[in-house]
């Protein structure tokens, strides 16, 4: 008779975590009530593992046991296993508190004693303090953040769409789902399945219409809900941009979360943003919150390429009257007031909405229409403005004022 995979349940899981000492080396991080439920899915298993704050920096080898006990499982193909740490009242962010990933995993623990200010280089009278060295992702030229101050204004549309019209120009274009908590991608360019591994820790992307695409929504059901804690989601994207295996692209556009979060704070940081594309809806509401994504981006030194308005109007299918039911011309107005492009104004259209839900994206199934090419001209705005910023080496961010 055929062997049959074993299933894999939270006790099995939690029974194999049993084997693993907790940061007292007395009992079991199971026994210590360290480890939350985990999400299993397809033969993955993702789970935390809540350590001391003052104790996080040196607790890698306890995750990578973790670790290679669950995928010793039978029926497991992948563990992703990360640390969380919790911070007391009054205590500052902790350092190293994510876990580290392969290419950081050499790097020495920090000291804990006391901070100590670096010796500054030597530089000319008014030049910009220069910044520390991010490190990219192998074989990926440019990266392109597509972010929001709010939910429901469009940006992950905008985004899969901006993508396309990128790779319309000829470039070769990856597209990251960097929302954990809401992931969408797969449903939006019409994708099914699970991502293959390429080797112990790296995965090979889903491809769709010409993209190389990741999401925790191909890792994941989607009914699954995401209850994380901020390390773990800057673990998960930690991960999926540099354990997926790219390949050799000219841009990878990521699709941001809304807001300004752990997530998005991670990105910034972290990466080595070639820019950022913010999208805002006209109404006076939601350029408030673009604005506190325009001064994050502005405080971490990323340049913002321009501004796009989504469902700037609305033309009636039946009679071509047009109706501005968000307003008109606001982040056109805001883009010009705080000096940074405007990229393009996008109607609200049930073309538009049809083919995103139907995971048809506008620019790859309609090409030859409108709304097609005004993504086109954002891109083309786009590529043009990742050119000026190339050109001008080290820049100063453009000044945002919030009023």
């Amino acid at each position: 008779m055929p062997e049959t995979t074993p299933t894999i349940t939270k006790d099995v899981v939690f029974d194999a975590l049993r084997r693993v000492k907790g940061p007292d080396l007395e009992s079991d991080i199971v026994t210590q009530k360290l480890v939350s439920d985990p999400i299993i899915s397809n033969g993955k298993v993702i789970v935390s593992i809540t350590v001391p704050a003052e104790a996080a920096a040196h607790l890698e080898p306890l995750r990578q046991a973790a670790e290679k006990v669950i995928s010793d499982l039978p029926g497991v193909e992948r563990a992703m296993v990360a640390l969380t740490a919790e911070r007391r009242p009054g205590q500052g962010m902790v350092q190293n508190a994510m876990p580290q990933t392969a290419a950081s995993r050499s790097a020495p623990p920090r000291p804990q004693s006391a901070p100590q200010q670096p010796a500054q280089p030597q530089r000319a009278p008014g030049q910009a303090p220069q910044q520390p060295q991010k490190a990219g992702v192998p074989g990926v030229k440019a990266i392109i953040a597509v972010a929001s101050g709010k939910g429901g204004v469009g940006k992950s549309t905008t985004a899969v769409n901006l993508a396309l019209g990128l790779k319309a120009n000829g470039l070769q274009v990856g597209i990251l789902d960097a929302d954990i908590y809401g992931p969408s991608l797969p449903r939006l360019m019409g994708i099914k399945g699970k991502p293959e591994s390429v080797s112990e820790r790296i995965l090979k992307p889903m491809e769709g219409y010409g993209l190389k695409v990741m999401s925790m929504g191909f890792l994941v059901e989607e009914e699954t809900p995401m209850i994380w804690r901020g390390p773990m989601v800057m673990s998960a994207l930690t991960q999926m941009l540099r354990e997926v295996a790219w390949g050799e692209l000219d841009t990878l556009v990521v699709d941001m979360p809304p807001g300004t979060g752990d997530a998005q704070l991670t990105m910034a940081q972290q990466v080595p943003l070639a820019g950022a594309v913010i999208v805002s809806t006209p109404q006076d509401l939601a350029l408030i919150d673009a604005r506190k994504g325009l001064n994050m981006f502005n405080k971490v030194n990323v340049p913002v390429l321009g501004i796009v308005e989504n469902m700037s109007y609305f033309l009636c299918p039946h009679c071509g009257e047009r109706s501005d039911i968000f307003g008109h011309g606001g982040a056109e107005h805001e883009a010009e007031r705080i000096g940074v492009p405007f990229l393009g104004a996008v109607p609200l259209h049930m073309d538009i909405r049809e083919t995103s839900d139907q995971g048809r994206p506008i620019v790859a199934s309609e090409p030859q229409s409108e709304h097609a090419r005004i993504y086109r001209h954002i891109a083309d705005a786009v590529v043009k403005r990742l050119n000026v910023e190339k050109a001008a080496g080290v820049r100063q961010a453009p000044r945002v004022v919030v009023e």
